[in-house]
């Protein structure tokens, strides 16, 4: 359904309904932009004051992830706190958060908690139903290679389906296929989190998600799981043993946790200096990663099509980059 920052408004529509006593949106300090333009622009749309009804985390000073404790602690010191909306798994570090843990926090503190899934589907284990998630949306064209731009999903736990009446931007298709051509001027909405559908998908975009999901049925995702955390974690041993001088040299740090449990993967290398020379000079060697802006190059072997000897090369090729630029 639609793609992700208009399913997180779609799904805050129904899900942040503030109050004089709650009202305040819980977010990481260094979240997305999209989301953090979706979040203060519901935020403004409630007439609420931004510096009062946003709530950013950040990690302690001089760390670069998001303590577990210390998201649960902020939960629980704040009774005003309506909605958490985090992600799975945060862009710029590639922190795995323990989704469970902390739905679990916001629950027993009355809160509403969400998640957008963009760097978790098709990376990491999920069981939104089983975590209590009451509502989760993610895009398809990162790990789930639908092509750029195309359909995001969409999760609303079923202990939501019988809440016919809660407010929702509703459309045409969240309408109860039953009785959808009877034209009827009311809207009665599918049962669960296709009742939050608006208008029809393309064909088209349809077609390029079945054929990527016809490929993850087939490869099983404990598989691409298994494969996974031994790529990364040899991404992680060549890093720190065959780059060991540049690393304590100062030259770059790993920033995602050393914990297979807390990460996909996804790891985030922090260049303080030289980064779009070195980012561009592995894109000039054939090393497809990406860059975010100050300091970070994100490297993610992927399962389903990475190898080993990949992994291999591309440290090989940053050594190799490093000795150009430092020595």
């Amino acid at each position: 359904m639609n793609t992700l920052t208009a399913n997180l408004h779609a799904m805050m529509a129904a899900f942040y309904r503030p109050t004089a006593e709650r009202y305040k949106i819980v977010i990481e300090a260094k979240a997305f932009p999209s989301d953090h333009y979706a979040v203060t622009s519901q935020i403004h749309l409630h007439g609420y004051d931004l510096a009062v009804a946003l709530v950013a985390i950040a990690p302690r000073e001089g760390e670069a992830t998001l303590r577990t404790e210390d998201i649960i602690d902020t939960i629980r010191k704040d009774d005003s706190i309506a909605l958490v909306l985090l992600s799975g798994i945060q862009y710029y570090t590639g922190q795995f958060f323990d989704i469970e843990k902390i739905t679990k926090a916001g629950h027993e503190q009355g809160c509403v908690v969400g998640w957008d899934l963009a760097h978790a589907v098709g990376n990491v284990p999920l069981k939104l139903h089983d975590w209590q998630v009451d509502f989760a949306c993610w895009c398809t064209y990162k790990y789930v290679n639908s092509g750029p731009g195309n359909i995001g999903g969409l999760f609303v736990h079923e202990n939501h389906f019988q809440d016919k009446d809660r407010p929702r931007l509703a459309g045409w298709w969240g309408n109860d296929k039953k009785n959808r051509f009877e034209m009827a001027p009311v809207f009665r909405p599918s049962e669960g989190a296709a009742g939050y559908q608006m208008s029809n998908p393309s064909v088209i975009n349809i077609a390029s998600l079945l054929g990527s999901l016809e490929l993850f049925q087939e490869a099983t995702l404990p598989k691409l799981r298994e494969k996974s955390v031994n790529l990364t974690g040899y991404l992680e041993y060549l890093l720190i043993t065959k780059l060991e001088k540049h690393i304590q040299a100062g030259r770059f740090k790993i920033l995602t946790p050393s914990n297979p449990k807390e990460r996909g993967c996804q790891l985030s290398l922090d260049f303080p200096e030289q980064m779009m020379t070195i980012f561009e000079a592995l894109h000039v060697r054939g090393v497809v990663c990406d860059e975010r802006k100050p300091t970070v190059i994100r490297i993610a072997p992927t399962p389903l099509y990475n190898t080993y000897t990949d992994v291999y090369y591309c440290v090989s090729y940053l050594d190799e980059i490093l000795n150009e630029i430092f020595t």
